[in-house]
């Protein structure tokens, strides 16, 4: 399922360029694109996250991949910019419902709050995955003569496969051992987690980190550009070879390290101290960030895709712990107020960082300013999590009342 999301949703970039030729439309409404699902992923985490503790796991993955399912095979028929936006709108609605199922599940199948950190690592591992193998979709197809409007299609033939095998796959019936707790859930109480600290801060790390996150996928392109006069990318003043052939496919390095950082990531999270290394991770970032932009675009060709190593095991702990800070039965909720703020950033990140580049004369590196100031924010947090270990005491509680069976 992350693999799937992954596909359509890191593919936007390379399938933004197509209909602005198609359709004629300027870059604020092909920006569109973006915005609209990330918001559509963002309120349906948040009014819709309770769906996975009121009716259950499988019953909500099923709904919510059945939607996206629906809305994948009418891209067959979508030969209209308004038709296209509202039906990827209507994808990220419904991958807020089927992430929130799958993000509670983790919790349900997992038998420690380490082992939920480890196994959420290996789920967003394959979300990095489908993150590569989606834009090279797009590019094969375009480069055979194919409308990209099949990458669609293709994940919605994924998305009818694990249909069937939801179908068939036995899910954890803790809803019925716990069915008093479980009427409890309705969407004010899942509003009312916001308040709740743990969920708090947790949402507003992973705020942070996707708004930096972005920069690299949205605006690294833009920033290693030699000539950003020109309408067309261009990495003339990189040596030819090597350094040329990363300028080119930068983004594409950034997610292959993203990616095999959170398999690595399975293991680290088993063996080392999750603080210590969100902490280091994260001032990773910083220093990645802070050098490229002091050092120019031949340094920031290196540094900047390397981040991927430092933000791979970030989002996923992030997930995990937060999700791990409640029972079972408020997985689901609170996985949806911690999906609002992941849509959220990614959505508020690039937008910022365009707003402040435009006022500096259209240059990039302006907006790399504001996402090295989200890290540095995002860093010093975890600086603060780790000498404080404020959920050592409720991660412990949890351990002993949910896991202990």
């Amino acid at each position: 399922m992350f693999m799937m999301f992954a596909m359509t949703s890191d593919s936007v970039g390379e399938i933004i360029k197509e209909v602005k030729v198609a359709f004629s439309v300027t870059n604020a409404q092909a920006s569109l694109m973006h915005s609209l699902p990330m918001l559509g992923i963002a309120l349906s985490g948040l009014f819709l996250g309770f769906l996975a503790d009121k009716i259950g796991r499988k019953p909500t993955i099923i709904m919510g991949l059945a939607i996206f399912g629906v809305a994948c095979y009418s891209f067959l028929v979508a030969d209209d910019f308004l038709l296209i936006v509202s039906l990827m709108s209507l994808s990220g609605v419904a991958v807020g419902v089927f992430k929130t199922g799958a993000l509670a599940l983790i919790g349900d199948i997992s038998s420690s709050t380490k082992q939920h950190t480890s196994t959420m690592n290996g789920a967003e591992a394959f979300f990095g995955v489908g993150a590569i193998i989606g834009p090279l979709i797009v590019a094969y197809l375009i480069h055979q003569g194919v409308a990209w409007q099949w990458l669609y299609v293709i994940a919605g033939g994924v998305c009818t496969v694990l249909i069937v095998g939801a179908l068939f796959v036995k899910y954890p019936n803790y809803t019925r051992e716990k069915s008093e707790k479980v009427k409890q859930v309705s969407v004010l109480q899942s509003l009312a987690l916001i308040k709740n600290p743990y969920a708090f801060g947790f949402s507003v790390g992973a705020f942070l980190y996707v708004a930096a996150e972005s920069a690299i996928y949205v605006w690294m392109p833009s920033y290693l550009v030699c000539d950003a006069s020109t309408l067309r990318a261009t990495y003339d003043c990189y040596t030819e070879g090597f350094s040329q052939t990363l300028a080119i496919y930068s983004v594409t390095a950034f997610f292959i390290l993203r990616a095999a950082g959170r398999f690595v990531g399975i293991w680290m999270m088993s063996h080392f101290n999750w603080a210590l290394v969100l902490m280091l991770f994260s001032g990773g970032i910083v220093l990645c960030f802070g050098a490229g932009l002091m050092g120019g675009k031949q340094v920031a060709l290196y540094l900047f895709p390397l981040t991927g190593i430092f933000m791979s095991v970030i989002y996923p702990t992030f997930n995990s712990k937060g999700i791990s800070c409640f029972p079972k039965h408020q997985h689901g909720s609170v996985a949806g107020v911690i999906l609002f703020f992941t849509a959220a950033g990614a959505a508020a990140g690039p937008f910022i960082m365009g707003l402040v580049s435009d006022a500096n004369g259209g240059d990039a590196k302006y907006g790399f300013m504001v996402a090295t100031a989200f890290a540095a924010i995002l860093f010093i947090g975890m600086v603060y999590n780790f000498v404080k270990n404020p959920t050592q005491k409720r991660l412990a509680e949890i351990e002993a009342s949910e896991y202990s069976n």
